[in-house]
């Protein structure tokens, strides 16, 4: 009787949505076909933002901020390009950062914006304690309507990914509720949401960029069943899916989007018996052997995976960043060497004890840890642990809560998913002084010459020469934090991002999609039309 009624709830808050969307006429039918005259579009395409909509507490850092706009931007070959700003320039020591605003932007409630609004939005982002990481940022300033300055602490060539991810808020009309109601310059303007049920939208009629076609979104809060019930019925135009529900329907194509929204397994590089400055235990005598981390990297299938658990939605993963600007191609590994590394192990000591290998007397079994409520990564948490049984390697598979992950991470191995537009993420994951604080190098990795290519990529003063630096930092020939070198995570897959789209509905050049917080699919909504 509960199911019947949850799904009772659900269609009925479906049909609600959709009747909004139809003006209120329960007669009026959302068109099958491709009708060029079609300028609303219902969407099923992520979950609800807990917080709002507010770029200062982290909206729209993984895709789009659709309501505000951002000062640069990435074009679909994840290039970077002026977007409220007219051009930047760094000092010689790279401590300021000086762009130019274009003077003729309005705020959705009609106010223009000046540069004041954008150093409101970075003075107030540093402080909220939220994911957008402002701390080598001193302060910023408006120098006049259009010139904001930037102040840093120290060089920060990622302030790049900062300035084409964080949307601009008006100072005047901002509050602690700013993200119940947002007001931004961005190419939509925010009309409704119903909490658990629809976000609705409508075309900012002031935005200085490309305008999209379509003057009304309405964005539907559900779960991927009842997507697909909903693409079924022909009720919604793009839902996003997963690889167990991807079917034919008649009426739709399966838009299928690349990504660096990746699953990959953290390995502690250190021996059991030390703690963290809060007394959490760190090290694990097993993968503290960099023979057992480098025989689960290379000996496991990569392809294999993607095939039994994506369904072959997906492609292999071999670092944080496949695929953007300053990864480095040279990391990628040849895997599924099963019998070469069981004689690795083998010739390093590790014999094998009737199917677990042994070393002095220590067997090659640790735990591995994913959420319970995520059955994808149980998929591959449990792949890995079957391929790895094959080389004598014993990883027992445990699911739980994020706050028992969070207990376990230094001393045990998790299944994470990452993948930004933002290369810090290099620097989260693996630089030596950020090692096992919060989610910060939780394998307590510390390799002397990749802090010293890190340190050179942020002290870049071009792109091209951070780019460098990241990529010598995952491997330079001889050494990095990469599987070629330290070994200290496992990188095994990136998901594919999965869309029903009604046929005759373009979505435009989508670029790599980063990991699947927020709506990256509308991040070139000014692209869609009808063909």
């Amino acid at each position: 009787m509960k199911t019947k009624a949850w799904l009772l709830w659900t269609v009925t808050i479906v049909f609600a949505a959709i009747l909004t969307a139809c003006g209120g006429n329960p007669d009026t039918q959302l068109p099958s076909g491709t009708p060029a005259d079609k300028t609303e579009l219902i969407l099923a395409i992520g979950g609800e933002p807990d917080e709002g909509f507010d770029p200062c507490t982290g909206w729209g850092r993984y895709g789009s901020p659709l309501f505000q706009s951002t000062l640069l931007s990435y074009d679909k070959d994840m290039k970077i390009e002026n977007d409220l700003a007219t051009g930047y320039r760094i000092s010689s020591n790279g401590l300021i950062w000086t762009f130019g605003i274009r003077p003729d932007v309005k705020f959705s409630d009609g106010s223009s914006l000046k540069a004041s609004d954008i150093a409101f939005t970075y003075n107030t982002a540093k402080v909220s304690n939220s994911e957008i990481d402002l701390t080598r940022m001193k302060e910023a300033r408006a120098l006049d309507d259009t010139t904001v300055e930037f102040v840093m602490n120290s060089p920060m060539s990622p302030f790049l990914s900062v300035a084409a991810s964080l949307g601009i808020v008006p100072e005047a009309a901002y509050s602690p509720h700013y993200g119940q109601n947002p007001i931004g310059s961005g190419p939509y303007k925010f009309v409704q949401w119903d909490k658990g049920q629809q976000l609705i939208v409508e075309l900012n009629e002031d935005y200085y960029g490309v305008k999209p076609v379509f003057t009304k979104l309405t964005l539907l809060f559900i779960g991927e069943d009842t997507a697909l019930a909903a693409v079924k019925a022909g009720t919604v135009d793009v839902a996003m899916t997963a690889p167990s529900f991807v079917s034919d329907v008649p009426g739709y194509s399966l838009l299928r989007c690349a990504s660096v929204d990746n699953r990959g397994m953290s390995m502690p590089v250190t021996k059991s018996g030390t703690f963290n400055s809060e007394g959490v235990p760190v090290g694990n005598d097993v993968t503290s052997d960099i023979t057992i981390r480098r025989a689960v990297c290379y000996g496991i299938d990569r392809q294999k995976i993607v095939n039994d658990a994506l369904i072959s939605y997906g492609s292999p993963a071999y670092s944080v960043c496949d695929g953007l600007p300053w990864y480095n191609l040279d990391t990628k590994i040849e895997d599924g060497k099963i019998e070469e590394q069981k004689a690795i192990l083998e010739a390093d000591g590790w014999i094998d004890n009737g199917g677990v290998r042994e070393k002095n007397g220590l067997r090659a079994s640790f735990e591995l840890y994913y959420p319970a409520s995520d059955s994808l990564r149980q998929a591959i948490a449990l792949a890995i642990s079957q391929q790895a049984r094959e080389m004598g390697i014993e990883i027992k598979t445990i699911g739980g809560s994020w706050d028992d992950l969070r207990r376990m991470m230094y001393s045990q191995c998790i299944l994470f998913g990452w993948g930004s537009y933002n290369p810090m993420e290099i620097y989260y994951l693996f630089y030596g002084k950020e090692a096992v604080t919060g989610y910060s190098n939780p394998t307590n990795a510390v390799n002397p010459v990749v802090d010293r290519y890190i340190d050179a990529a942020l002290n870049s003063l071009t792109e091209e020469s951070a780019y460098e630096n990241w990529q010598k930092a995952q491997w330079d020939g001889n050494t990095g934090l990469s599987m070629l070198g330290d070994a200290s995570w496992c990188w095994v897959i990136n998901v594919d991002h999965l869309y029903y789209v009604r046929e005759g509905l373009s979505l435009g050049n989508q670029r790599i999609h980063p990991h699947g917080h927020g709506y990256p699919v509308i991040s070139n909504i000014s692209e869609w039309h009808w063909q």
